[in-house]
């Protein structure tokens, strides 16, 4: 018998041979889990099963053991065929089910419409088959119906492992890949199938001839998902985002096939004008959905309708905090922040609008508001009375304006300011709460949709209130801490300059006071001339200081050459009537700025002078060590204790003069370190100090600073 069978035959024989095996087998693997998993497993041994009838009619049908006129190969084979695509659905919905609501109503992981429409579908491709049977439409006019029929449980076998694979939780994606790769081989390839013969009205058959073998190709991955793990029919976890992008799917499928449907009527029936009105009606269909895909108001309704209708809870709160988290540590500036914490409580409720109050200072009783989306600017600050102050910061209370409009009493007859009550845009004032003060308030504008305020809206909403205003807070504690930086320098800076100042006002008066001996000494009053000018130089660069900051200079192209400052600063101490002796061993350049150099080392001189009588000896010998110029000043003094080297030397306003503010060893320090240079402080009580500076050498002057200086051992001093 089998060499009459043509070629297509044959190999459909072999292949329907081949579904029955493996079907088979998989039935007899998987039979054991029926005791973990009753329900599941008999939902996927019914599909293996009707899969196994399903090739064997087809075989049978193929060897011609049954005339092709037959019931059985009218409608017993088609129907056993929807049945165990019906099978497969059930299936797929038992793995991606959800726990029972708290009402003990049974949930569904898929949208219910889609279910629905699952099982309409699979009830019009029973009926079909009966229809063609015994029905009086001619077998021809039945063929493309039928053909659609079988290509809408393809797809929505496709739409049933979308919705599976996405919700699947991660850990289990794993284990759940197979099912999803093996059955939508299947769906996949019915699609196909059915596809051409709804466009061409006839089935390709070579494609049709390998249809069973496509469908066991599913076995292998099925066995391989059976033996990863042995939970494997567990139920998945489905997520509200894939219900909302499910239904959105379903909705839009729906209205394109109404908008198709109404084309192909006016398109027919129109006359003359048939085509022209089915291209108007299409464009201004596309047009509507574009409008109400992108409404928020209509994507708002979607979510509350799902979130209703398939889950016990109305928010998935991971997916909420994780967004609401993002949104608020994604904001670089106060303004930002403001609004994004309006954005994140605004979207928890659907609204499409709201503004944040802030408590202008924390000893204050007024709040302005720091931030608004798509309400009006209030520019006035809110004075709240006391009542509502104490009942929002004790209680923590959301109040639902409209609500306290139309029943005070539910909220002890608290006074709100005008500002919040007469708008009636706005729908919720949120406490803002931090550590238990009352920072400040969001308020939330009418949602998009109508939403019950229930306990889960208001736990969600405190919830995100209490994280904002930690962000909140934080922000507010950072922006005073820069305030504070920036006065800290300020301060310290005027430190500076008033340690300047007062060293300009010893040496004019110290002028002064010789000026009543030596005003008529002409050598005097060019003395004071230059000590005059002088003085007004050094403070025009105290007031540049003041006004565009501190700045570390690092020296002019020249370097700074350190024998004519330890001259200068020798000629200084003669005019004030004390001697320094000079060592200038190399004539070195420095890395540096001349003025603020000479500042250093003239500190340390004048340090020197005041710890040590006159009949002491100061002494400054340079020299070159390395690559750096070493400054040694040594005096006969009273000497410093190690302890306060170590803890208060270079620390600001710590000093051992009674006049002294401490300042000036601390900017010494301080600019040495910028240079790279060093300091080094030997002394004890009683027997004089020694301060050695390294400077870095200015290598460009390298050949010059080599050479010896003349004056060494030289030693000038007033009597």
């Amino acid at each position: 018998m089998l060499s009459n069978l043509s070629s297509l035959s044959l190999i459909a024989t072999a292949c329907g041979v081949l579904c029955v095996l493996a079907h088979l087998a998989l039935a007899v693997v998987v039979f054991p889990q029926f005791q973990r998993h009753p329900r599941r497993a008999l939902r996927l041994q019914a599909a293996l099963l009707l899969t196994v009838a399903w090739g064997a009619l087809d075989t049978l049908d193929q060897l011609g053991w049954i005339p092709e006129r037959h019931v059985i190969v009218q409608v017993v084979t088609p129907v056993v065929d929807v049945l165990r695509y019906a099978a497969w659905f059930a299936f797929i919905l038992a793995l991606i089910e959800l726990p029972p609501q708290a009402d003990g109503r049974p949930a569904s992981g898929v949208p219910r419409p889609l279910e629905g429409l699952a099982w309409a579908a699979v009830a019009l491709a029973v009926a079909l088959p009966v229809w063609r049977q015994w029905g009086d439409t001619p077998v021809m006019l039945m063929q493309r119906p039928m053909a659609m029929a079988w290509l809408g449980l393809g797809v929505l076998g496709l739409v049933l492992l979308e919705q599976m694979l996405r919700n699947i939780d991660r850990d289990a994606r794993w284990n759940a890949k197979p099912v999803c790769l093996g059955l939508g081989a299947v769906f996949v390839f019915d699609v196909f199938v059915y596809s051409q013969a709804s466009l061409f009205q006839q089935f390709d058959g070579d494609a049709l001839s390998i249809r069973a073998l496509v469908h066991s190709m599913a076995v292998p991955l099925l066995w391989l998902a059976s033996r990863r793990h042995r939970k494997w029919l567990d139920k998945l976890h489905v997520s509200r985002a894939a219900a909302f992008q499910s239904l959105t799917l379903l909705i839009v499928g729906v209205y394109l096939l109404v908008v198709s449907g109404l084309g192909y009527y006016v398109r027919y029936t129109g006359g003359e004008w048939g085509r022209a009105l089915q291209q108007v009606l299409l464009a201004v269909g596309l047009l509507a959905l574009l409008l109400m895909a992108l409404s928020g108001a209509m994507r708002a309704k979607l979510r509350v309708y799902i979130s209703k209708n398939f889950f016990s809870y109305r928010y998935d709160y991971r997916q909420e905090w994780l967004r609401f988290t993002a949104m608020l540590s994604a904001s670089a500036s106060p303004a930002a922040l403001g609004e994004s914490v309006i954005h994140g409580m605004a979207n928890l409720v659907e609204g499409p609008s709201g503004a944040l109050w802030l408590r202008r200072a924390a000893a204050t009783e007024d709040f302005v508001q720091a931030a608004r989306w798509n309400l009006h600017e209030e520019r006035e600050a809110l004075v709240p009375e006391g009542p509502l102050l104490h009942w929002l910061q004790d209680r923590a209370w959301i109040i639902d304006l409209q609500e306290w409009r139309q029943h005070p009493q539910a909220y002890e007859h608290v006074a709100l300011p005008g500002a919040l009550v007469d708008d009636e845009r706005h729908w919720l004032l949120v406490p803002l709460l931090n550590a238990g003060v009352l920072i400040g308030w969001v308020v939330l504008g009418q949602p998009r949709t109508p939403l019950e305020l229930n306990w889960e809206v208001r736990d969600l909403l405190r919830t995100a209130a209490q994280q904002a205003a930690s962000y909140l807070a934080q922000m507010q504690a950072t922006e005073a801490l820069l305030e504070a930086r920036k006065f800290e320098a300020f301060n310290r800076m005027s430190a500076f300059v008033v340690h300047d100042l007062k060293n300009i006002i010893t040496q004019l008066s110290l002028m002064m006071k010789n000026a009543k001996r030596l005003r008529d000494n002409p050598e005097f009053q060019q003395d004071m001339l230059d000590t005059v000018e002088n003085s007004v130089e050094k403070m025009r660069q105290l007031m540049l200081q003041l006004r565009e900051g501190d700045k570390p200079h690092h020296g002019s192209a020249g370097g700074v050459a350190l024998v004519p400052i330890a001259r200068r600063l020798a000629a200084a101490a003669v005019s004030k009537g004390r001697g320094l002796e000079l060592d200038l061993r190399d004539e070195v350049s420095a890395r540096g700025h001349e003025e603020r150099i000479e500042r250093v080392l003239g500190h340390v001189v004048q340090n020197a002078l005041d710890a040590t009588p006159i009949e002491g000896r100061v002494l400054l010998r340079l020299q070159r060590m390395g690559s750096h110029a070493q400054v040694e000043v040594e005096d006969t003094g009273c000497g410093m204790t190690q302890e306060f080297i170590d803890q208060r030397l270079f620390k600001p306003f710590q000093t051992t003069k009674s006049a002294g503010m401490g300042i000036g060893a601390y900017e010494s320090y301080q600019y040495l370190q910028e240079l790279g240079g060093k300091i080094n402080v030997e002394s004890a009580p009683g027997r004089g100090t020694q301060v050695k500076i390294l400077l870095p050498l200015f290598f460009a002057d390298a050949g010059r600073d080599a050479g010896r200086d003349t004056g060494r051992d030289t030693a000038v001093e007033a009597r």
